[in-house]
């Protein structure tokens, strides 16, 4: 099998929940015991367990205590934001579970996120891309500046950014806190895609190492985002940490993760992907261009606070025809504004704010050889446990869907 170089690196994400998944099962199969924190969507530990409920209550309840204590005294001028509270509670339950190897996802930017108080083994940035400009800055430089603010001195520093004002950025800030710059791509570092069976085969060389892996995630983004998780996991076996090469590959190619490019119906097919900024929607885009065949609709809704015409322009030129529908989150965007931002695809644009109406439509329209993609911000309400407005989408329309009934609503504060 013939491999050729795999599509540019894209401007991509923060760090995802699937590079982060990457890391865990593959230090999982080294014997590690191992905490992720993704505070955005849910705390596990474990083997992906969730954090219990009564675990979750007592140690919220000492937070809380401690809070009232500190405010009470002076010591804290305002209350702990949310995702402060959270990232405290996660360090506190891998803490008491004394994991080996706490993998930390940042929430937003980096130089001020709550995260930034530890002095990890390895510091991460995946990738930069034009998110959050309104918190962040509107260049990938002065984006990059704030991700940098987790270089710790001293600390090695794995960047997924090639070139660029973000890489000159995030290389100056290592050089001046003397952290080692371990760089994902470039010289002596190649990333190569074939046609699999299976589906795509990559190689990554390395200082001379080549891995080569059918990531269980789907699309050739996954390739890029499993050679940063084998740069972290080599870092890590530097420091004496790390696992064997088999165990990278195996934790690669067994990964799973909800929402992402995953399959849960058939006649139509059913494709949940929750594409919510516009790197993501341009990944999404090159996987429906390759893979698909036949028609199209896509069922989408998107936050207001994102690039919702830059993000939804890569998607609605693809299908044939495009659902608009709600969810239920006040920063939501309007099916409506949605409409009115993109009057170049009103023909092909249908509203239906119900969710469960929006899906029986779509697949009506597929047909049974057709497609159907609920992308945008709807598929976290699977991952965030909404079950009640997830669930009427689901149930009895998905074949492969698991409703978790009230299973997760009590994460979120």
């Amino acid at each position: 099998m013939s491999h050729g170089p795999a599509s540019p690196r894209p401007p991509g994400r923060p760090l995802t929940p699937s590079q982060s998944r990457d890391y865990l099962r593959a230090l999982e199969r080294f014997g590690v015991k191992l905490g992720l924190d993704n505070i955005r969507v849910l705390l596990r530990t474990l083997g992906g367990r969730m954090i219990g409920r009564p675990e979750f209550g007592r140690l919220l309840g000492l937070i809380r205590a401690a809070i009232e204590d500190l405010m009470a005294a002076g010591r804290l001028d305002a209350h702990p934001t949310y995702f402060e509270v959270l990232t405290t509670l996660a360090c506190l339950y891998f803490a008491a579970r004394k994991v080996d190897i706490a993998v930390l996802e940042v929430g937003l930017g980096g130089r001020f996120d709550a995260t930034n108080v530890v002095t990890p083994l390895v510091s991460v940035i995946t990738s930069i891309s034009l998110d959050h400009r309104e918190h962040l800055g509107d260049t990938l430089g002065a984006i990059a500046f704030e991700k940098a603010g987790i270089i710790k001195s001293g600390i090695p520093v794995v960047c997924g950014p090639d070139q660029g004002a973000a890489l000159k950025v995030i290389k100056a800030r290592a050089a001046e806190l003397e952290a080692p710059f371990r760089p994902v791509f470039g010289r002596g570092r190649e990333l190569l895609a074939a046609k699999d069976p299976a589906g795509i085969r990559f190689r990554y060389t390395v200082e001379g190492e080549a891995y080569e892996f059918v990531p269980g995630l789907r699309g050739e983004h996954q390739g890029l985002n499993a050679a940063t998780a084998i740069a972290v996991l080599r870092e890590l076996d530097r420091l004496g940490r790390g696992p064997s090469r088999k165990a990278v590959i195996e934790g690669i190619e067994s990964v799973r993760w909800e929402g992402r490019l995953e399959v849960v119906g058939r006649k139509p097919t059913v494709i949940l992907d929750g594409a919510h900024n516009e790197d993501g929607a341009k990944a999404l885009s090159r996987y429906v261009r390759d893979e698909i065949r036949g028609p199209l609709v896509l069922v989408f809704a998107m936050m207001k606070d994102k690039a919702v015409r830059r993000s939804a322009r890569h998607l609605f030129s693809l299908a044939r025809r495009v659902i608009l529908t709600t969810i239920p989150f006040t920063r939501a965007e309007k099916p409506e504004a949605i409409l009115r931002a993109l009057p170049e695809f009103k023909r092909k644009i249908v509203i239906e704010p119900d969710l469960g109406l929006a899906l029986a439509l779509a697949r009506r329209l597929a047909g049974p050889t057709g497609t159907v993609l609920v992308a945008g911000s709807l598929p976290r309400l699977r991952r965030r446990g909404y079950v009640s407005a997830f669930g009427c989408m689901c149930r009895g329309m998905f074949e492969h869907v698991t409703i978790i009934e009230n299973e997760t609503e009590w994460a979120i504060l």
